[in-house]
């Protein structure tokens, strides 16, 4: 009876004490040196001290190459993990991150398929040949240029005030769905497809130099010609007929029952509730968006 009590004790003092694998020498040091993480200042990093800590981890250019560990910190919200050797990143687990700067690495991949409240990505000066971001519908600003991208769906990713995609392979863009975006630089790429007709025109700026475009479709035809930059071969049309338009998930004009509004938004992301004569984007439950102009 006596051995029993002993071994029922000491499991709790077993799975507290249970310790994370970070095999990766200069990322485990990096941990070990923050007391907000290490709370009990031994030489190792528990998963209770991992699971509990919801701060920022900040190890730019420490010479990493493994991040094996991250995966415990179940509720971190930042990570600054940028000008390291990283080959690939894994942060599917990480749900509570908001803000992820992996940049100027030499990723092949990266997975932020779990990430829904994923705000800021800035994924830069990496190696990465794809990029999902269906699932990341709170993303407001990605920085993923000098990659060797070949597409980019934006499609799902209605929040999206900020794009900075150029020197990539990406040949067709379509940010039509992307009604509050302001900033669009997609120059240097293999761009024969781009569909800007948001209907945010008089807010956006678009760089789209040095592509394959012979006609790009606009909202206004003269504000994009006088405002935007594109090559001097490149014509601007409303509708461009072009024969196989970008693949997208979601569609504004797409049908769907039983849904529900949330919210109405004006064209600069504030929410309103005044609804005549100016453009509004109803934002509905099932993750749809329709923008609704009615004149009094």
């Amino acid at each position: 009876m006596k051995k029993l009590l002993m071994i029922l004790l000491c499991l709790p003092m077993i799975g507290f004490g249970q310790n994370v694998n970070i095999p990766d020498a200069n990322f485990k040091t990096y941990l070990l040196g923050n007391p907000l993480i290490n709370t009990n200042g031994d030489s190792e990093i528990q998963i209770s001290e991992a699971n509990s800590f919801s701060g920022v981890i900040d190890c730019l250019m420490m010479n990493i190459s493994d991040l094996t560990g991250i995966e415990n910190f179940t509720a971190l919200t930042v990570l600054s993990c940028g000008a390291n050797q990283l080959t690939s990143l894994d942060v599917s687990n990480n749900t509570a991150l908001t803000d992820l700067y992996c940049n100027y690495n030499q990723l092949t991949s990266l997975d932020v398929s779990n990430n829904n409240d994923l705000f800021v990505l800035h994924c830069q000066g990496n190696q990465l040949t794809s990029l999902d971001v269906s699932q990341n519908t709170a993303l407001t600003y990605l920085i993923c240029h000098t990659n060797q991208l070949t597409s980019l769906d934006m499609s799902n990713n209605t929040a999206l005030i900020y794009l900075d995609c150029y020197v990539n392979y990406i040949e067709c863009l379509d940010i039509s769905n992307n009604l509050i975006l302001t900033d669009l630089n997609c120059r240097d790429n293999l761009l024969t497809q781009l569909n800007t007709k948001n209907g945010n025109w008089q807010n956006m700026h678009v760089e789209a130099s040095s592509n394959n475009l012979t006609c790009v479709e606009v909202d206004n035809i003269g504000y994009a010609s006088n405002n935007w930059i594109f090559d001097s071969f490149t014509t601007l049309s409303t509708n461009c007929n072009y024969t196989n338009p970008c693949n997208t998930t979601l569609s504004i004009n797409e049908e769907v029952t039983n849904k529900n509004l949330i919210k109405t938004i004006n064209i600069l992301g504030v929410e309103t509730k005044c609804y005549k004569n100016q453009p509004l984007l109803y934002i509905y439950n099932d993750g749809t968006v329709e923008k609704k102009l009615i004149i009094e």
